[in-house]
Parts: structure tokens; C-alpha cells; sequence
């Protein structure tokens, strides 16, 4: 006769007051979305490592705040995501992102393909709750094939990441300290044109919004046919859970 089946999985957490399988050096967040449970992000990214830099998902765990990126799961952790104060911190900061960049959706290149927007809709920002003060940066339209609007940065590092990992080119690089944190070009003239950056790089593909843009392709997809126009952003990013090739380095909370 087989034995009884463990009431308890020791492969589980719960997440609000579901139980959430997870594998061995899985993060709460890889987890979750792996079982279908979104938790809004950022600057994860399935391919990278996380470092948790935007806090969007933001979790608390046996009463703890962590960022769900970051912390491995463990069995029998008790895990809040979808509570009326982590809603709130994250529609704040998804409000503090807005305002400290050039974020108008309605003329935007990447409306309707904006991970920044799609999360704002998701959690129920439809306006600006801050007043703007974000610092007006050039563009650099230098390059042949594309054009960077260093106002719409949110500092995620995806594009300094696959640059410098998978591409093995470190076109970007991150300047500055705090308010004056920004995006910049690694080439002695600070232009785009003078680095090695094609149109076929992975750092071309990895911006959750609208500041690396590929020239005469603005509008190809019409409105309303684009990424999130045809699914929500739950859908998507529950169903790329699992497309990473190497598992995320993490660390115990």
C-alpha cells in the first residue's frame, strides 16, 4: 500500500493563502509567476539575474517587507502580495516613475508594447498624481538605426545588462547619484554612433518602455494590435515565467 500523501508540501509557500509550488533556488517571484500568480515588476527580467533596483514587486514574507525578486522561497513561508497597502506602495511608485520621466502614452512609439504602462493599468493609474520633474535629457538620434529619448529611463539596467552579458558590447552604462542617476553611452563622445550597438542586439529588446527605439518602425503595429493590447500583462508574464535558460542567483531572507 502506498503511503499517505503529506498534507503539507514541503516544496510550498503560501501566497495569500494559496499554496505556490517552487523548485530548489527558485525566488518567490519566479515561483509565483511559475504557478500563475502575478506579482507586478519591472526590472526582472527571466534571462537575467535580478537585483531588485525598481521594488514594484515588493512582498511581505512572515510579516517582513523583501522584494520578491530577490528572496528565495522556502517552505512554509507565508507570503502577502495582493493586499490594499502593497497595492498602494506600488501604484506610489509606479506614480513616482511617471512624473520623474517623459512618459506621455497618447504620442508614445511604445504604447500599447510599454511594460511601464501596462503595469499602470493593471494597478488602476490612469493620471499623474505628482507633478513632473524630471530634468530634460537630449535625444540621440546619431545613429543610423536608432534613436535613444533618455527622458523615458526608469534606471531598470536591463539595457546595460544585455549589453555588457549577452551582447559583450557595453554600449550603456548608468551615471550619477540619486535624483541625477542616468542613462548614458559608453563611447568618449557620448554618442550612439559611435558605438557598436546593431539593431539585432538583445540590449535593443529588453526596455520595459520607450527609450530605445528603432527608427521608421514607430507605428508598423497599429493601436490597439499591439503586445498588450491583444493580452493582459498577466497573462504574458505568468506565461514567460518559465523561458529563462539558466535559473537567477538569489539570496536567503
Amino acid at each position: 500500500m502506498e503511503p499517505a500523501a503529506d498534507a503539507h508540501d514541503p516544496r510550498t509557500f503560501t501566497m495569500d493563502g494559496r499554496d505556490v509550488p517552487f523548485e530548489a533556488g527558485q525566488t518567490v517571484l519566479r515561483a509565483a509567476l511559475a504557478a500563475g500568480r502575478y506579482v507586478p515588476h519591472l526590472c526582472y527580467h527571466p534571462e537575467f539575474d535580478p537585483h531588485g533596483s525598481c521594488k514594484l514587486c515588493t512582498v511581505k514574507l512572515n510579516g517582513r517587507t523583501v522584494a520578491s525578486c530577490t528572496t528565495l522561497a522556502r517552505a512554509g513561508d507565508e507570503v502577502e502580495s495582493d493586499t490594499p497597502e502593497l497595492q498602494e506602495l506600488r501604484r506610489n511608485l509606479v506614480q513616482f516613475l511617471f512624473v520623474e520621466g517623459n512618459h506621455f502614452c497618447p504620442s508614445c512609439e511604445r504604447s500599447g508594447s510599454c511594460t511601464l504602462q501596462a503595469v499602470a493599468y493593471d494597478l488602476g493609474v490612469m493620471a499623474e498624481h505628482f507633478s513632473p520633474f524630471f530634468p530634460d535629457r537630449p535625444i540621440d538620434a546619431s545613429h543610423p538605426d536608432v534613436l535613444l529619448d533618455f527622458n523615458r529611463c526608469i534606471l531598470c539596467e536591463l539595457c546595460v545588462r544585455a549589453s555588457a552579458e549577452v551582447d559583450g558590447k557595453h554600449v550603456f552604462a548608468l551615471s550619477g547619484r540619486g535624483a541625477q542617476k542616468h542613462l548614458i553611452v559608453n563611447a568618449e563622445s557620448g554618442r550612439l554612433a559611435d558605438t557598436r550597438l546593431a539593431v539585432e542586439d538583445k540590449a535593443m529588446d529588453v526596455c520595459p518602455v520607450g527609450v530605445i527605439l528603432r527608427k521608421r518602425r514607430g507605428f508598423l503595429v497599429p493601436i490597439g494590435e499591439r503586445k498588450y493590447d491583444q493580452r493582459s500583462i498577466r497573462e504574458i508574464a505568468t506565461a514567460n515565467a518559465g523561458s529563462s535558460a539558466r535559473p537567477p542567483a538569489a539570496r536567503e531572507p
